[in-house]
């Protein structure tokens, strides 16, 4: 076997460098170290086009876990990150421009304040940007897990192992079913580590025996749930199933009644009969049922080319 090349991906630097050192004191092993997910995609890419793909990939459980929007910063225990992210990215409220005016009495009329938006009724009010209710919050970045499952999705042939601050089976089956072949807690030694990546890169699957047990349960558990999952979607009609898929695919009532010719009220009848058939009473609970059984959402609508006769200028 010729050099192992392995990529580091944790978003604590010191740790990412110190680990990194210490696989590529070995003669066989070559490192690299990415600190975020975006970095960690960018690196595979470069890497496969340059031909020196790396072999495995050694991935934080809780990569982006404590970090909150792009800036790295971390938040404080209990605190929301849609919140931080909200606060960061609203610009600071400045001072008022003008003295607060008294309300004008116009002829005939109430008091009406005029520096209040809206103040007669008249006209649309304008929203206010520095409320923070209206500002969106910067969509989160993958954890770990879901980084490991898109990169084994983009790069097949890349074994992926997970560094753990914390045992634990439900994730480390969620592990496994993305495409993992490796758990190793961060507290074990640099020797573990390497008889583990050597290990995958032989096509063994390697967890600490005190989570097998566990594993081994929480898999049994997913797999008993989606064959009851499936039982159920099987009871559907095919018209039914055709939309639960577009139930999954997000869309509503009115967007399923023009993508399947339907009336909205035969929609609304349809997915009546499709939630007391799941045994559900909710849109969200449906979909959650038929992602476990594998449904997969309604293809999006490819909008046919305009024709000839809608292109041609008349003379």
């Amino acid at each position: 076997m010729g050099r192992i090349r392995v990529l580091v991906v944790d978003d604590h630097r010191i740790f990412a460098e110190a680990l990194a050192a210490a696989l590529a004191a070995e003669p066989d092993v070559e490192v690299g170290a990415a600190g975020s997910a975006a970095a960690a995609e960018r690196a595979l890419e470069r890497a496969a086009v340059e031909g020196r793909a790396f072999d495995v990939v050694l991935i934080d459980a809780d990569l982006g876990a404590e970090g909150a929007g792009a800036s790295g910063a971390r938040t404080r225990p209990g605190q929301d990150p849609a919140d931080e992210a909200r606060r960061r990215l609203a610009p600071p409220v400045p001072p008022p421009r003008h003295p607060a005016a008294p309300p004008v009495a116009p002829s005939g009329g109430r008091p009406v304040d005029l520096l209040r938006p809206d103040a007669r009724g008249t006209g649309p009010t304008r929203p206010d940007p520095y409320r923070a209710d209206q500002l969106r919050a910067a969509p989160p970045a993958p954890d770990g897990i879901t980084l490991l499952a898109r990169l084994r999705r983009a790069h097949p042939g890349l074994r992926a192992v997970v560094l753990a601050a914390v045992d634990d089976p439900h994730r480390a089956a969620r592990a496994l079913h993305a495409g993992a072949t490796g758990w190793v807690a961060k507290e074990s030694s640099l020797a573990r580590l390497l008889a583990v990546v050597r290990g995958v890169l032989r096509d063994e699957t390697h967890l600490p025996p005190a989570l097998l047990t566990g594993v081994i349960r929480e898999l049994t558990t997913a797999r008993r749930d989606r064959t009851e999952s499936e039982r159920l979607v099987d009871t559907l009609t095919p018209r039914e199933k055709q939309i639960l898929r577009c139930m999954v695919a997000g869309l509503g009532r009115q967007a399923v009644a023009e993508r399947l010719y339907l009336s909205p009220h035969t929609v609304r009848t349809h997915m009546q009969n499709v939630l007391g058939k799941l045994g559900v009473h909710s849109t969200l609970a449906a979909v959650a049922v038929a992602r476990r059984a594998g449904v997969s959402p309604a293809e999006p609508v490819v909008p046919a080319p305009p024709s000839i006769a809608t292109t041609v200028d008349r003379p």
